[in-house]
């Protein structure tokens, strides 16, 4: 199975994973799932560093492709495809770097891991 990582489930795996599910954590573990990390969520998490609201461990150019290496999850580019289906999906979730991991997911045939219930109800998978 393919699943994308929410960028709150990635940062939580690399810095507080007893905040995941079970369900989660298993998803992350199996070595028959392959496990992405978006772009997306390297924006975002560059964004909230920069706006003093996001504290890492080390630099945003480092942190973010150490620790998805570190923990084997693969990369996912943001595309032209997963841009041009935004206008495909109900604006349900005000976040914007919520509703292109959710394009991401559904272009690409992905499970999404996350909490947030919001997501949940757009016409891609979720697993938590």
């Amino acid at each position: 199975m393919k699943v994308l990582l929410d960028t709150c489930t990635f940062l939580w795996a690399v810095s507080d994973p007893d905040r995941l599910s079970g369900r989660a954590r298993q998803v992350m573990i199996d070595a028959a799932n392959e496990v992405f990390v978006s772009s997306v969520s390297a924006w975002e998490i560059a964004v909230k560093a920069g706006l003093g609201r996001l504290v890492l461990r080390a630099p945003v150019d480092r942190f973010v492709p150490d620790q998805r290496e570190a923990h084997g999850f693969d990369p996912l580019p943001l595309d032209e495809d997963s841009v041009l289906h935004l206008p495909r999906i109900a604006a349900l979730h005000r976040d914007p770097f919520d509703r292109m991991l959710v394009c991401q997911a559904i272009v690409h045939g992905m499970a999404i891991v996350t909490p947030d219930p919001l997501v949940a109800q757009y016409p891609a998978r979720v697993i938590w």
